[in-house]
């Protein structure tokens, strides 16, 4: 699987065994490259470790992050990638097809400005086919089991693995900065367009 994030962007091994030295030789780098980042180097250090810790134990497989500090204002989203078994909640294998997916994918219609939604469709990704897509503004739990919630802005693509009956890919884009959310559903359906199975 390759995936493509812009030049900015960090990607760096979440496994457990090759996070803090990848972590601090992409600190390092970009430190020498914008040297102004150099006073924030152990808050980056930090969030970049919690952004993997986070995706590995989710199950990710890959991670690309951005972290930027726009006029004050910081500005953060990750992509991930996961392969996920199609089966419900008792061990039933649903179907790979996208069309199929999305019929089960729950739409959330806000009630009021501000509310949660989301939105669900099939897109095509060149080379790849047909996925199926949500996106929107969600409430994701902290952490799993936990009943506290972040609200984010979200695009999860499922992917069907190709040869397999029982496997999708899901590209989930994700940001906390809710007044860009139409930007980074863009950014986020852009990366994902870069996805292949090599």
């Amino acid at each position: 699987m390759s995936l493509s994030v812009p030049e900015s962007w960090w990607e760096f091994d979440i496994r457990p065994e090759g996070r803090e030295a990848t972590i601090r030789a992409l600190v390092d780098a970009r430190v020498r490259e914008v040297p102004d980042l150099a006073p924030y180097r152990a808050e980056i250090s930090a969030m970049l470790r919690k952004m993997a810790k986070d995706a590995h134990d989710s199950g990710a497989l890959y991670l690309g992050c951005m972290a930027e500090n726009f006029d004050g204002v910081p500005l953060s989203a990750t992509v991930t990638v996961s392969v996920l078994g199609a089966k419900d909640r008792q061990g039933v294998a649903l179907s790979t097809d996208p069309r199929a997916i999305a019929e089960n994918l729950r739409t959330i219609t806000p009630r009021r400005e501000g509310d949660a939604w989301r939105k669900v469709t099939t897109v095509d990704i060149p080379d790849v086919g047909t996925a199926a897509r949500s996106y929107g503004i969600e409430d994701v739990p902290v952490a799993e089991g936990d009943s506290r919630t972040l609200r984010m802005v979200l695009t999860q693509t499922y992917i069907p693995v190709p040869g397999t009956t029982d496997q999708v890919v899901l590209v989930s884009g994700a940001s906390p900065v809710l007044d860009l959310a139409e930007a980074f559903h863009d950014i986020f359906d852009a990366v994902t367009s870069t996805f292949r199975f090599v």
